[in-house]
């Protein structure tokens, strides 16, 4: 593999930074594929999946292209906000010109984790001529319900800590001197002066509409044309957009969901692990070779299906196997209905008093390396909610698909939240999280025109929870937990509020199926290299998890940190450190806030760069009071200072 490092120009002028990774082998001509992130090649994120471009280079026959988007490491312009109309365009010119090259053979793919997998799917959907195949990897249809910023129509709040705020420092990084050359401090001097912080458009944007359908594949699918590869995780929190996306796809499809969480396959936790890189270079290769394209005869859809495993906050391995399947919905698929018995119409009403802080032991929907881990035993949140259970019968019960659950309730607030999750119960009393779902209620029928609920009065509502696969065992029970919150993984409601459910309404649909599917597949034994953790290297900063309940104050709160030191390119370090804390009060859930903190230290022989950002969102029932701050430092002295102060009202949320 031969690395060099040069700059696409692309229609206005603008230079993207690019790392271009040769095959070592062969003269060519070659197909390419390109990856395009946010996330600095050249020193944050300068180890994430380095060995599979080598390999994708040497094994696969790639030209692999990694490059900075606009306005981010060192590409120049601004970096606007996420998945800009920009970058659909930059994007195309990039891959041009990747066809346009004397090695290339014409034919470039897209790939690439979280948001290099949007971007797949966004760019697919504009049909770009040489763009051949794609493959999503932790991808998402619809970033209004299925990202980092809303759930069901609320705020997420955990995610505000991490991705939604430390981007606000990533973007105001500067250039990388060696690369960008000797107008980097300029370059600097710009980002400093013209980023917003992206989060204060997000927390705008609080419905759905056009802000959120661009970008999004949902509901317009058919606009992708060339074949799609999906490769999710039941730990991820992009899950939803696994058979969702794949049985609307109108092109050449498959799909890969493993156990992973937000991580790569070969190292994730929980596993059991798999080498990707070989299912990336099958999948290209039937796709970008110009001579005989190769076939298969397998199964398009390759699913990992869970069996019943205790809860653990960094749980190594899941019960389980592997199966295909040939088709989503599976033809053997059923939709089992589970009822509460009521014995008495005059006590079919239940009631719930919401309390704010439920949900710490089912924490943030999107695992990851900690402090971003998995759910732990859910009793303690159980005994704080409605709960519902059915004994599993003589024969073990697999659930696969979206359950949903129905009922109708009322609420003697305008605004109010319901958090249903499906449990395992273990004979010992244990308590693992299955799968959940969460509807702010004003968005019961739109989540692009939310309507205030009428106070005491029923209303059918629907909720549906994410994409899940599991194994109920003969002798478990499997539980229905009812809250009004699913915190911190969401906001906390405005005032508090009271739910009444009749108990007769209620119905827990299973997507249940049952027999063998159409064989087991094979993977590739993992490549030692690839168990190997991303960047930091060193991890000098202590993780931390912790839930602090503060007894006389009537406050609950979560506090994450971690980072880490690197050695980076061109004779570089990096340092990292992001902490952030999400707090609610008990007694009136309105006042709740986030406190978060991300500093980076980038020296290089030429400067040693300092950029910290400061967040602080504290809300009341009507609006979020936001305040962050950024310093910027040249060599130990200021060389920027930022101040961002914005009430944002709350619409229903």
């Amino acid at each position: 593999m031969q690395l060099s490092r040069l700059s696409i120009t692309v229609r206005d002028g603008t230079q993207l930074a690019a790392d271009i990774y040769m095959p070592s082998k062969g003269s060519g001509p070659f197909p390419a594929v390109l990856e395009a992130l946010p996330y600095r090649k050249d020193d944050l994120t300068a180890s994430s999946h380095a060995d599979d471009y080598v390999r994708l280079a040497d094994e696969g026959g790639f030209v692999v292209c990694r490059l900075d988007l606009r306005g981010t490491g060192s590409s120049a312009g601004l970096a606007t906000d996420e998945y800009p109309p920009s970058e659909l365009e930059d994007l195309a010119d990039v891959i041009d010109w990747l066809a346009t090259q004397t090695w290339s053979n014409g034919r470039v793919a897209m790939f690439g984790y979280s948001y290099s997998g949007f971007n797949s799917l966004q760019v697919a959907c504009t049909r770009p001529a040489a763009l051949r195949a794609i493959c999503a990897i932790y991808g998402t249809d619809d970033r209004y319900t299925d990202d980092v910023h809303y759930i069901g129509g609320a705020l997420r709040a955990i995610d505000l800590v991490d991705y939604c705020h430390y981007m606000t420092a990533c973007n105001l990084l500067p250039p990388v001197p060696a690369v960008f050359g000797p107008d980097w401090k300029s370059e600097w001097r710009r980002r400093c002066d013209d980023n917003q912080p992206w989060v204060l458009n997000w927390l705008e944007h609080q419905h759905d509409g056009p802000y959120w359908r661009h970008g999004s594949l949902r509901p317009g699918y058919e606009r992708i044309q060339c074949p799609t590869m999906i490769v999710a995780g039941w730990a991820d929190g992009y899950r939803n957009n696994t058979f969702r996306t794949f049985e609307a796809l109108q092109c050449e499809k498959s799909l890969l969901i493993g156990p992973w969480s937000h991580s790569a396959p070969a190292h994730s936790h929980p596993g059991p692990n798999i080498d990707l890189v070989p299912e990336m270079i099958a999948w290209f290769n039937r796709w970008l070779q110009t001579g005989s394209r190769s076939t298969t005869t397998e199964p398009p859809i390759r699913v990992f299906v869970r069996h019943s495993t205790k809860p653990d906050a960094d749980l190594l391995m899941l019960n389980g196997e592997w199966r295909f399947e040939e088709s989503w919905p599976p033809a053997r698929a059923v939709t089992t209905t589970l009822r509460p018995l009521v014995t008495d119409a005059s006590t079919s009403i239940d009631t719930l008093e919401a309390k704010p802080d439920v949900g710490t032991a089912a924490w943030n929907s999107c695992a990851g390396g900690l402090p971003w881990g998995q759910p732990t035993d859910q009793r303690e949140d159980d005994a704080w909610s409605l709960t519902y259970q059915w004994p599993v019968g003589a024969d073990d019960f697999e659930v696969l698909g979206h359950a949903s659950v129905a009922m109708s309730l009322a609420s003697d607030q305008p605004v109010a939240f319901v958090s249903c999750k499906i449990c395992d119960v273990f004979p010992d009393g244990t308590s693992a999280l299955v799968t959940r779902g969460f509807l702010n209620l004003t968005h019961r029928r739109s989540s692009t025109n939310p309507q205030p609920l009428v106070v005491d009065a029923f209303e059918d509502v629907n909720i549906e929870c994410e994409a899940t696969s599991w194994v109920f065992k003969s002798g478990h029970q499997i539980r229905l937990s009812i809250a009004g919150a699913d915190w911190p993984n969401s906001w906390a409601s405005p005032r508090p509020f009271s739910l009444r459910i009749d108990r007769s309404t209620l119905e827990l649909s299973l997507p249940h199926v049952s027999g063998p599917g159409s064989g087991t597949p094979e993977f590739a034994p993992i490549v030692e290299a690839t168990k190997v953790k991303e960047s930091p290297t060193d991890k000098s900063v202590a993780t931390k998890w912790i839930i602090e309940r503060d007894v006389l104050g009537h406050t609950t709160v979560a506090r994450t940190q971690y980072g880490g030191h690197s050695d980076v390119r061109d004779h570089g370090t990096a340092d990292e450190l992001y902490q952030g804390e999400v707090g609610v009060s008990l007694t009136d859930p309105g006042q709740s806030w986030v406190y978060a903190k991300t500093r980076y230290q980038l020296v290089w022989p030429e400067a040693d760069c300092v950029v910290e950002a400061r967040m602080r969102i504290q809300s009341d029932a009507e609006a979020f009071n936001v305040a962050i701050d950024v310093d910027a430092d040249l060599d130990g002295v200021e060389f920027a200072r930022k101040r961002y102060d914005k009430r944002i009202q709350r619409r229903l949320l």
